[in-house]
């Protein structure tokens, strides 16, 4: 991707650089934590119930000041792009856009959704609306999925931010309503639909990213897709040793989300990412 002197977002929050960038930690908490070590109680437990305890003031992001790597000037930089795309888009509809914050963290941080663990992958969490994404898992993305390079892990992000367009327009709300009344199978399909069209929202992002500031690359577009193919529900179970069971599906197969999030890309609208009125998925 083409993202050198592209501008940054203000929204990103980093709190990769130590315990005050995600809650105020005192010593008291931390000989709690030792007392239940000592009883055979694991000790991050109490570390995590007193950052999601923290007061809000109490979790600040890092300075504007502190040191930046690569890793966040990359996401910065992407989120940035979104933000662009979605303000655009949300203007010709004539309504606004409320951009989502994005926050960086390692192992596990605190969020209105519970506590965030790296092991969940990259979510978004309504509550606060905010992206969450431990960057280790573009590590996986390239070594375990197959999915590498830089276009691959921006996907990553519009997906999630997909997400959030979906609360503004309130998709994520109906589907939400579907869990107390459906089955377990009838609810999975419809999580297959959200999640599909996040897919398709990354496509129309990337369809204005190269439209209107031409940040992709040759093959650019083909690591979107891999990407897109790598985490397929399918192909998870397939690596997991599991057989394939489609009715226990939640994000879609890989076929079917590099086919949506081509959808979004060549047409660049939202209204050809109704995943919900489409009889083939």
């Amino acid at each position: 991707m083409k993202l050198d002197g592209q501008r940054e977002s203000d929204h990103v929050e980093d709190r990769r650089r130590g315990l005050g960038a995600k809650g105020s930690i005192g010593i008291g908490t931390i000989v709690i934590a030792l007392v239940a070590w000592y009883f055979g109680i694991d000790p991050q437990t109490v570390l995590d119930a007193a950052q999601v305890a923290a007061p809000p003031e109490s979790r600040q992001p890092a300075p504007a000041d502190a040191p930046r790597d690569e890793h966040s000037l990359f996401v910065s930089r992407v989120l940035a792009s979104t933000e662009d795309a979605w303000d655009g888009i949300f203007r010709e509809g004539g309504a606004e856009y409320r951009r989502p914050g994005l926050v960086l963290f390692t192992g596990s941080t605190p969020s209105a959704c519970g506590t965030g663990q790296a092991a969940m992958g990259p979510f978004y969490c309504p509550g606060d609306e905010k992206v969450y994404i431990d960057l280790s898992f573009y590590r996986d993305l390239r070594d375990r999925f197959r999915a590498p390079g830089d276009f691959a892990q921006a996907y990553v992000i519009a997906h999630e931010v997909g997400h959030h367009v979906q609360k503004l327009l309130g998709v994520s709300a109906k589907v939400d309503a579907l869990r107390k009344r459906a089955s377990e199978a009838e609810f999975n399909r419809a999580s297959v639909r959200l999640e599909l069209q996040a897919d398709c929202f990354a496509g129309v992002w990337a369809h204005r990213a190269q439209r209107e500031k031409g940040l992709l690359e040759p093959g650019d577009l083909e690591e979107g897709l891999g990407a897109a193919a790598a985490i397929g529900d399918d192909r998870l179970q397939r690596q997991s040793g599991g057989a394939v069971v489609p009715d226990s599906f939640t994000h879609g197969s890989s076929s079917q989300r590099v086919r949506w999030f081509r959808t979004g890309f060549d047409a660049g609208s939202l209204k050809a990412c109704d995943t919900f009125a489409a009889r083939d998925l």
